[in-house]
């Protein structure tokens, strides 16, 4: 039997989509207070239901709510009374929550060799001088068999070639030492911004995201993303196009199957594509075009769906588009242009319907059994079956401890790598130049030099452990000062 993701009500008629066909991914969009995040809502628990796991940004903590069934109240009633025939009942869903940060989630990480060196670059905005000697960097550490697991992996190696100019000979003929301290000077931007958190191990593995309950529902993991995007939103786009990067080069090819293997829901999607190398972005179209083989579906949220580029747009299936605020000239051409992008409905005009639709309506184009788009309708958007806000700090607590990662991912380890071997061949190079200047009776000024540049290899391993040990001590003096002089403004202890 097949089975459907309901999305509302248009004139009295259910509006739907084949589950099978939520792999050709989607779009949400519309104005800020229009209700997209309500809608988020529903298609991310009507997935998991269905037993589809799902992975959401979760920008203002309004998601959480998902983990407590709805309460009875007047304007759920008046929407179902607009919407005979739906199958509705209050219901919760388990649900796991992720932070990068480490504060109010699981941690998230990844090792830096698994990020790779383009979307590295895309996060450290290089040039394409500084992407080159990245890759060149990347490649020399893979042929020397050096694990590069997190960021002090990463400022080691670097450190070594600069000391052993006849290494960075060896990497590549055109890299400048210049193209490797302004790559270091952006890592320490980084590391400024708590992105060191990032990468580490344990990893994510991809195959807790794909869990189930007992009663066949799958989990919702959403990631806590209000302050990663205030703080470091280059850190929030690369995170998750690394994730939809790997979920492509890991899974196997599903074929037609009658669900997704799992659905992302990609918040503030503009993020994604700002700022980003052309190289990056041909991937990216790359990546959403293949990986519906694989049974992943992406759905992409923002305001207007001009923040996408044109050749990720066309590959979009499901389209729930909110109102949208036209008062300018440039804002009127988007309406247009955003109107002209659904198949018209005779019983309406589009444009002019777009412009004037209420808090939970919408535009709604969905794929029909044989993928082709239908008719664009006027929809009621379903109330969702879980709570609508943000959930208490006791609640969050609660359904955190329930988890069935706890314990997984919140010890870091920091094993054998980059940062610990080449800190054993500075010492065993400065042994043996010191070794050398002893038999001979007297430093001779070749056997020094050898001896200053382990030296200065040993020196700047540990000023990159101290430097690193020092930022992260005062985030967390500078967190700490701040939680006391909020609490002193807001009279809590």
């Amino acid at each position: 039997m097949e089975a459907y993701l309901q999305l509302g009500s248009a004139g009295g008629r259910l509006i739907s989509q084949p589950l099978r066909m939520c792999n050709r991914h989607g779009l949400i969009a519309g104005a800020t207070g229009t209700g997209k995040t309500v809608t988020l809502q529903v298609l991310a628990e009507s997935f998991a239901n269905a037993g589809v796991p799902v992975f959401a940004a979760d920008i203002k903590g309004d998601l959480s709510g998902v983990a407590v069934a709805a309460s009875a109240s007047e304007a759920i009633d008046k929407r179902l009374a607009q919407m005979p025939g739906l199958d509705w009942q209050p219901a919760s869903v388990p649900v796991v929550f992720w932070d990068i940060l480490g504060d109010r989630g699981h941690p998230l990480r990844t090792t830096i060799s698994e990020m790779g060196p383009l979307l590295l670059a895309s996060l450290l905005d290089l040039n394409d001088n500084q992407l080159a000697a990245l890759y060149a960097i990347f490649a020399w550490a893979d042929q020397q068999g050096l694990l590069l697991l997190d960021l002090k992996d990463l400022h080691a190696l670097m450190d070594w070639l600069l000391a052993q100019p006849q290494e960075l000979a060896g990497v590549s003929a055109g890299i400048s030492p210049a193209s490797i301290q302004a790559i270091q000077r952006r890592l320490v931007i980084l590391q400024q911004q708590g992105a060191e958190r990032l990468f580490g191990e344990p990893a994510l593995q991809l195959a807790d995201l794909m869990q189930r309950d007992l009663a066949g529902r799958a989990h919702i993991h959403l990631l806590e993303a209000g302050r990663l995007i205030q703080e470091s939103p280059r850190v929030y786009a690369c995170f998750l196009l690394w994730l939809l990067s790997e979920l492509h080069e890991q899974l196997p090819e599903q074929g037609d199957a009658d669900k997704p293997r799992l659905v992302l829901f990609f918040d503030e999607a503009h993020l994604l594509f700002e700022r980003t190398p052309r190289a990056l972005h041909e991937r990216i179209e790359q990546v959403v075009r293949l990986i519906r083989s694989k049974g992943v579906g992406v759905f992409f949220v923002t305001q207007s769906p001009s923040d996408l580029p044109d050749p990720v747009l066309a590959q979009l299936g499901l389209r729930i588009q909110h109102a949208l605020r036209a008062y300018t000239p440039k804002e009127q051409k988007a309406l247009r242009a955003v109107a002209d992008g659904f198949r018209s409905n005779p019983a309406f005009d589009t444009r002019e319907v777009l412009a004037e639709l209420g808090v939970g309506e919408a535009l709604v184009s969905v794929l029909d059994e044989k993928g082709r788009p239908a008719l664009v309708e006027r929809t009621l958007m379903a109330p969702p079956r879980s709570r609508i806000g943000v959930l208490s700090e006791g609640e969050r607590a609660g359904v955190f401890q329930a988890s069935p990662l706890a314990g997984r991912y919140e010890r870091g380890i920091d094993r054998e790598s980059a940062y610990e071997i080449l800190a054993q061949r500075a010492e065993q190079a400065t042994r043996a130049a010191q070794a050398q200047a002893q038999g001979k009776g007297r430093a001779s000024g070749k056997g020094s030099a050898r001896g200053d540049s382990g030296k200065s290899v040993t020196d700047g391993l540990i000023t990159t452990t101290v430097r690193s040990a020092v930022q992260t001590l005062a985030r967390q003096i500078g967190r700490e000062l701040a939680r006391g002089l909020l609490g002193s403004l807001t009279g809590r202890k």
